[in-house]
Parts: C-alpha cells; structure tokens; sequence
C-alpha cells in the first residue's frame, strides 16, 4: 500500500485524496498521536490545544473546518486563526502552549491541489516514524469524548498575525528605511503579512499579486514563476524584489537589474555575515545534494564548512539540529535560521536580505556576487516509476556515461520526486551548452526506461 504522508504531510487533489472525511480522521488520529504523549496540559487541569492555519486556497476552508472537527472531537482546543504562511504555525505552536499546529496547503503545487501537515509541541515537523503511526491510527476505533471533555474551537485571526509579524520584526532588529522592495505575495498566505512585515521594519514595499480570490494562488506568479517580479523591479526602480511560494515557506529574491538571487546565493550572502557576527554555528552551512557546486566553492573560499543532506527541508533541519548548525537549506528558496525559527521562513529570509543590504550597505547584486552559480539544468520527467530510478540497469548505464562525459567539472544527480510521479535529472556542467545536452540525453533514458 502506498504511504499516505509524502516528504511534506499529505497531499493530494482536493475533494479527491483529500476528503473532508480523511481531513477529521487526520485529526482525530493526530490528536490521539500526538497529543497522547503530551500530558502537560492534563497536568494542569486543562484540554490540550491545537492551532490550525491554512492558504489561501478555496478547498482549505472546508478541509480546515473539518480537520478542527476532528480535533475538537478528540478532546482538543482549537484556534483556527485563517490564512497564515506554514513558518507561522510553526512559530505559534513553538511559542504558545500548543500541542499540535496544522497547516492547511500544497505549497507550490498549483491550485487544486491542498495539503495537510502537523507540527509537533516545540513547532517541529514530524519524524517520518510519527507519522506512520497517524497513519496506522486512521484504522483504529479512537477514543470519542462526550460532555464537557470534548474540544472548543474558536477563531483568532488578527492576534495571531500581529504575533507573528512582531516576530519577524523582532529577529532582525534592523530598520530597513531607504529600501525600496517589491514583493511578490503569490495570491498566497503571506499576501498580508509578508508587506507588512517588512513594511514594520521600515522598507518601502510595493505588493504585487497580493489579491488572493480563491482560485488564483501560484498562477503564473511567486517563487515558481519570477518574470513578473523581475520586470516590476526594473520598471519601479527598486532595491530589491521578493518571491514567495503558497504556504510562504520559501522566498527567492531579484536584484534592482531584475536578475534572479537564487537559493544558493541567499544562503551563501547569509552565511558569509553570520559568520562575520559570530553566529554560523561551527562555521557550517546545510545544503542538499541540488545545491549549486558555485555555493560550495564559494564557501570554501569564506572559510565556511558544507554538511549536505538529502533533498527535502526536512531532511537540512535534521542535520542542522544534530549537529548544533544554524543555517541551512535549499536552492529552492527554503532557508531555515534555526536562532529564529523551527522551519522555511520566506518572509523571515526576505527581512534578512534586506537587513544585511541595509548593514554593509551593499546592494544585492554585490551581496549575492561572492556565488558564481555553474551552469545547472534540471528537467523534470513526468509519468515514470520513480522508484526505479536508482535501480534499472538503462538509466543507471546513461547516468555513468554522463558523469564520464563532464568528468571533474561537473556532476549529474537523479532524485525521484517525493510527491509525484516524476524524476527530477540534475546536470552542472562547465558550460550551459555541455549541461543542457547531457540533461537532455539522460531525462530521455530516464522517459523511455521508466515509462508507467
């Protein structure tokens, strides 16, 4: 049987794989789960909580009610506090006493999609063990409280946006007056937070695609789409231009030339100031195994320590927690500042850029200079056994040759999709030419030998 919980909770088409009935027997099994083995609030003398946000997305409404049901059915408090990227649940159920946070979004993926996801008590996500075991609890008869013990639930929008932005606000502690910022909301959760967080910290910000309707979150905008923010930033004459995803978990970022800071080079321009300041734990930064072979070198030259890991946020904050580390992410745009947050925080990331432009008075282009990405193409194969990658003796053949071809000056990576059926085919080469033709060669293979 195919595992419910992909590498970031459940997800899904809504009203298809996610059902209203799956989201309350999601919430009664994480209730059971999870709360199960927190007995503070039993200590004293009260019923557990949990905090439930979602995106902007229109099937959110009915999955965060009924996912509020099934927790309030199991005996839990619920604060459902509306749309609110997945950083600040994570913040709200690291910071309140809070057992469990939901976050109701699919992130990137396009508009008919939606997905669940839990944070345990100290705003974590969960280990892949816990999970299973949510899962394994959908097919138990689950306690039913009667009477007084089962849940409330209440709304509590406006103080939960306030507490966040004032978070944000407060990590960075730099007035950003004098910068110029576009930002590029993506129709999605952060449409209201995100400007004005960095409008409380001083930044002139102009919003864009900050109307969501329901229908409209990641629509040819955000993170996964930057061109828009690209021309705006060039047209308005700002410092600087922000793109965030869905769930507003990720942000990439344009300079006033309108060219792309991916992030790689978000990473790098962070890494190198915290170092400065004393606060790189152990001179290291977490990347996966996508990372850009310019961020590596670039940080050998700064005197900065690369840990690689798996692909999946996840999988950085792991190995940054095991290892004391405080930076890390992906060339996605997930950056995870473990001194100010639990997870991805794009409008977290956003105000750090801007606060580090606003420090040594640099501008972005310059900050983001110190990476000189190699040429990278990723081209992603849709409809294809993914896990077969790693073991079908054509594709493995192809993969040989290509690394044989670019020798020391490039590399080629192949990583199954955790959330679709899709291999991604990751080349670098010393040329975009060499990188674009072996790319294109191998995603071939991988099409033909893997087909469904």
């Amino acid at each position: 049987m195919t595992r419910l919980f992909g590498t970031d909770g459940v997800r899904g088409l809504a009203n298809e794989l996610l059902t209203p009935d799956l989201a309350v027997n999601l919430g009664r099994a994480a209730a059971s789960v999870l709360v199960g083995t927190d007995d503070s609030p039993h200590r004293l003398g009260r019923r557990p909580r949990a905090v439930v946000g979602r995106d902007t997305r229109a099937s959110g409404e009915f999955l965060d009610h009924a996912i509020s049901a099934g927790l309030a059915a199991s005996g839990m408090d619920v604060t459902r506090v509306g749309v609110l990227p997945t950083p600040a649940i994570a913040h709200l159920t690291a910071s309140q006493d809070v057992s469990l946070g939901v976050v109701i979004s699919a992130s990137h993926n396009p508009f008919p999609d939606n997905g669940i996801k839990f944070f345990a008590r100290g705003g974590y996500k969960l280990e892949d063990a816990v999970e299973d075991r949510i899962e394994a609890a959908l097919a138990e008869d689950l306690p039913r409280p009667t009477g007084a013990a089962v849940g409330r639930v209440i709304k509590g929008e406006t103080v939960a946006d306030q507490t966040y932005i004032n978070h944000l606000v407060d990590s960075v502690a730099t007035d950003l007056s004098g910068l110029r910022i576009v930002v590029d909301a993506s129709n999605g959760a952060a449409s209201s937070v995100g400007p004005a967080a960095l409008r409380n910290a001083g930044a002139e910000v102009i919003a864009i695609n900050a109307s969501p309707d329901g229908l409209n979150i990641n629509a040819d905008c955000g993170s996964t789409h930057p061109e828009q923010l690209q021309a705006y930033v060039r047209s308005v004459g700002a410092d600087m231009g922000v793109a965030y995803d869905g769930d507003a978990d990720r942000c990439l970022a344009v300079d006033a030339e309108g060219n792309l800071v991916d992030g790689d080079q978000i990473m790098g321009l962070l890494a190198v100031g915290m170092k400065a300041d004393g606060t790189l734990g152990s001179d290291t930064l977490v990347v996966t195994v996508m990372s850009n072979l310019g961020l590596i070198l670039a940080m050998r030259e700064h005197g900065i320590r690369i840990v690689q890991t798996g692909v999946g946020d996840r999988y950085v904050l792991e190995k940054m927690l095991q290892g004391g580390y405080t930076l890390g992410g992906e060339q996605s745009g997930h950056v995870i500042d473990t001194l100010h947050a639990t997870t991805g925080d794009g409008v977290l990331t956003s105000l750090r850029v801007a606060a580090r432009m606003k420090r040594t008075g640099k501008s972005l282009a310059e900050l983001a200079s110190i990476v000189q990405r190699l040429p990278q193409t990723l081209i992603n194969v849709p409809g294809v056994d993914k896990a077969a990658a790693g073991t079908n003796k054509a594709v493995q053949d192809a993969v040989a040759d290509a690394e044989k071809q670019l020798g020391e000056t490039g590399r080629v990576l192949l990583r199954p999709s955790g959330t679709e059926p899709l291999v991604r085919v990751m080349v670098e080469a010393a040329s975009q030419e060499e990188s674009d033709r072996v790319a294109a060669g191998l995603a071939a293979v991988v099409k033909d030998s893997l087909a469904l």
